[in-house]
């Protein structure tokens, strides 16, 4: 009863964060204690990041690793339709008596497919959003995948209905798991006791690419005097975005503290969170500050919206800019006290509906759905 995940992915990211608490709640020998059975996880990994190997090794997940590897598109193009990497998969895929291929990244789509075609296994996708439903150059690809899975899990509604708007001969086989975080892990902490003076202190986390915004909640930052900002993550914008920062005159506003295996801290120091995002599909970062007890500032994106309600478990903008993000922000400035109810709200929010256990227990259900109905590719 074997499940191996494909990871082919330069960095690492909301993607892979989901899949260590999908599979970690295991023993040595990766039996997955917390549904009670003997379902084991397996994680094949293609990647040049060693901090991604890092991730899964400390979380004690069972990695058959391809070594070092390249990225790019030709190299994307090489793996996915070439026969030196299926044939290591399928490989990797007998030796470890798979059942199921669980498909993780863009990258992973093809060359998971061809590999499980060869042994007629079943494949479940993650949609962990909704960039190969938007991007030309990746449609054409995933497209051939989602044609020949048995299920395509959506972590949110929103990326479900993108999925389904552009391909409605997919409906059947879509399904919605959300994301879960760790709740014991994740847990509230009091808020710091030193200030430097009466600002607000938000942090924003994840990787630091056009797409999340970051630029966006600079810009809404240098309109409010009394709030700093900690980002934490790295990315190809880090340099653009410490321009910007200098630019605006934000020094001594707003820090820089890069990759960070352990982000807890960095929301504990804050008062809140905050989601700048032009697109996402649901936001596991934003979900471990709530589940920490920080209501969250966010832009009215994707499926931000599923998660952070307007008036009870933070601020949502009224309004896609700079602007309307800068009100909201300064909104949870003024009012502290308010600011502690509405992260209160967001832990139980959490807790009750996004959680690890709810996110295995969904998991497991599209898994025996597959056994039981013999869904194989073709």
């Amino acid at each position: 009863m074997t499940v191996v995940h494909i990871v082919v992915a330069g960095e690492v990211g909301g993607a892979e964060r989901m899949l260590v608490g999908l599979a970690s709640a295991q023993s040595a020998g990766g039996v997955d204690r917390v549904n009670r059975n003997e379902r084991k996880h397996v994680v094949a990994l293609v990647t040049p990041s060693d901090r991604l190997r890092a991730l899964f090794r400390d979380a004690g997940l069972v990695v058959d690793d391809r070594g070092p590897a390249r990225e790019g598109p030709l190299t994307y193009l090489a793996r996915s339709l070439g026969r030196a990497d299926v044939a290591w998969v399928s490989e990797m895929l007998r030796r470890r008596d798979a059942r199921i291929v669980h498909l993780h990244t863009f990258a992973s789509q093809v060359l998971g497919t061809r590999a499980a075609l060869r042994l007629g296994l079943p494949v479940v996708r993650t949609e962990h959003s909704t960039r190969v439903y938007d991007d030309p150059s990746c449609w054409p690809f995933s497209r051939w995948s989602l044609q020949r899975v048995g299920a395509a899990v959506c972590i949110s509604e929103h990326v479900r209905r993108v999925a389904e708007d552009k391909a409605p001969w997919a409906a059947p086989i879509l399904r919605v798991v959300p994301n879960g975080v760790d709740v014991d892990h994740f847990a509230p902490r009091p808020h710091r006791t030193e200030r430097n003076g009466a600002r607000t202190r938000f942090v924003a986390l994840g990787r630091l690419e056009p797409r999340k915004g970051l630029d966006i909640a600079l810009e809404a930052l240098a309109a409010i005097p009394d709030a700093e900002l900690d980002v934490v993550g790295e990315g190809e914008s880090r340099d653009s975005l410490e321009r910007q920062a200098a630019r605006l005159g934000l020094e001594g506003r707003v820090r820089f503290l890069g990759f960070s295996s352990d982000v807890r801290d960095a929301i504990a120091a804050a008062d809140a969170a905050l989601s700048s995002a032009r697109t996402e599909g649901l936001g596991i970062a934003v979900l471990e500050a709530m589940a920490m007890g920080r209501p969250v500032v966010a832009l009215p994106t994707g499926g931000i919206t599923e998660i952070v309600k307007d008036g009870e478990t933070g601020w949502l903008a009224h309004g896609s800019g700079a602007a309307a993000l800068a009100r909201a922000m300064e909104d949870a400035c003024r009012t502290p006290a308010e600011r502690d109810r509405r992260g209160a709200r967001a832990r139980t929010f959490v807790a009750q509906r996004y959680s690890l256990a709810a996110m295995r227990a969904g998991y497991e259900a599209v898994y025996a759905s597959l056994e039981a109905h013999g869904e194989k590719v073709s």
